[in-house]
């Protein structure tokens, strides 16, 4: 009995020892971002009630954070917290450098650097400490695997997992806290920002995002019931800065998850992408990539899913308003093939509206729409066949128009061979149409080359090609692309 009372005293100790090794590390790492942060000069903007610069010498000021009276030692609660306000700090210290706002811009890239170094010390010290060995089971219990190892938990995501559903729930009700209420009248955002300033959800946006992006497959598929509830009260909120962070860590999750592991929350994250589709300049490349891998991820094995058509027709109409906004146009072709080839044959149907488009943006000044234009008329092409369109003639027109033009343009070669492989596609798929069509042309001396190219494709090449592009066209027209 008294070597058993012996052994736990000495447990007791090695355990105590364990917490104040781990804790005076912290402190130590904790400094180390302190005291270049003291040095930086930072006044708020004006009309501010947040101070960035405040939270985070909040966070990372626990040097005598609730010592134990009796001992004058950290407990393991109180470490745990500490550990916790200090992962919060290097968060939003290594988030900021993907911001211009003006409540992080003034952080500079180096302390940012340091923040990363020291989260990674303190969370590969934390895995081999006695407190994160008896939490090893808190992450099991979590994720279903057994931390460490090759295909598991690796040591310096273990911390940032263990925290986030701890961590998550905190950053969602700071972003909601000065969200719109819907049922209000008035004024909808003064009031808004009068419960709480706006800078304290676009400092919990930061950090969710940060969070979020640190974790990925086959992990981040059992964080969801965490994940998805905070990403959608961010995409909720009236800033654009906070919705840009709720779509940033949607489309992470988009390219981590599986179907499954999202589909408990399928029609109301596609209900809040077609919502948000309608943003600020700033965050359209956001919202457009994550709509399309969120339609393309949840209804890959339904090519009718209404919600194709949905997400379609809620971009165009967004372009057909905008049409001459560059910044639109080249996000919106630059990641929207997964969605064409999801829609497949579909896409006939939608010709009267695309197609306007693309004429107007095929002659745009600069030549990155072009070339983005001219991939995606070669993938409609191969999904359908340009089959029952009274577009043929125009898109056999605007190509040979855009062929003489390019003479002039810097990413001349390159235009001029994808129209060339555009035509040649449609030579093969629609014969004597198309010959009616380019017939006009054939005495251009402008286009003399393009015609001697047009002439040498034989008819065995061409009738090789049709068949190989028709059973394409049909394959693709039922089974839409997977994501790489």
């Amino acid at each position: 009995m008294k070597n058993k009372r012996k052994r736990a005293r000495l447990e007791r100790q090695k355990m105590g020892d364990s917490l104040s090794a781990l804790h005076a590390l912290l402190i130590q790492l904790s400094e180390t971002i302190l005291n270049p942060l003291s040095q930086i000069p930072y006044t708020p903007p004006e009309g501010t009630p947040l101070s960035p610069k405040s939270t985070l010498v909040s966070l990372l000021s626990f040097k005598n954070s609730n010592p134990n009276p009796k001992n004058n030692a950290v407990t393991e609660t109180q470490l745990f917290n500490s550990i916790k306000d200090f992962t919060l700090a290097c968060a939003l210290l290594s988030s900021s450098q993907s911001s211009t706002h003006e409540l992080l811009s003034w952080i500079p890239k180096n302390l940012a650097i340091e923040a990363n170094s020291a989260f990674k010390e303190l969370s590969n010290a934390y895995v081999g400490s006695d407190l994160g060995g008896r939490n090893e089971r808190r992450i099991s219990e979590l994720l279903g695997v057994v931390c460490g190892g090759d295909g598991l938990v690796n040591e310096e995501k273990r911390l940032v997992i263990e925290l986030l559903p701890e961590v998550l729930p905190l950053l969602k009700d700071a972003i909601k806290e000065s969200s719109i209420d819907k049922s209000a009248d008035g004024d909808e955002i003064s009031a808004a920002s009068a419960r709480a300033p706006v800078g304290s959800a676009i400092v919990a946006a930061y950090q969710f995002r940060w969070f979020v992006t640190q974790v990925d497959y086959p992990h981040l598929g059992k964080l969801c019931n965490f994940v998805i509830p905070c990403a959608l009260t961010a995409l909720d909120h009236w800033s654009p800065q906070v919705k840009g962070q709720g779509m940033i860590s949607f489309t992470h999750l988009a390219k981590n998850v599986n179907a499954a592991e999202l589909s408990q929350y399928e029609d109301v994250i596609l209900d809040a992408s077609c919502q948000n589709i309608v943003s600020d300049d700033e965050i359209w490349y956001h919202v457009v990539e994550m709509s399309v891998l969120l339609v393309t991820c949840l209804k890959r094995s339904d090519p009718r899913s209404p919600w194709f058509e949905k997400m379609l027709n809620e971009m165009l109409g967004h372009l057909e308003r905008q049409p001459r906004n560059k910044d639109r146009r080249v996000a919106w072709l630059t990641f929207v093939e997964p969605l064409l080839h999801g829609i497949g044959l579909v896409l006939v149907a939608h010709f009267r509206r695309i197609f306007p488009l693309f004429f107007k943006w095929l002659h745009a000044d600069d030549d990155e729409t072009v070339l983005l234009v001219l991939e995606r008329v070669h993938t409609i092409m191969r999904l359908t066949w340009i089959r029952n369109t009274p577009f043929l003639e125009r898109l056999v027109d605007e190509l040979a128009l855009l062929y003489k033009e390019a003479a002039l343009r810097i990413a001349r070669e390159q235009i001029r061979s994808s129209v060339l492989e555009i035509l040649i596609l449609l030579q093969q798929c629609k014969g004597l149409q198309f010959k009616a069509s380019w017939d006009k042309h054939s005495n251009d001396v402008n286009l003399t080359g393009l015609c001697l190219s047009l002439s040498g494709n034989t008819t065995n090449t061409v009738d090789a090609h049709a068949d190989q592009f028709h059973g394409d066209s049909l394959q693709r027209s039922s089974q839409p692309l997977k994501l790489q």
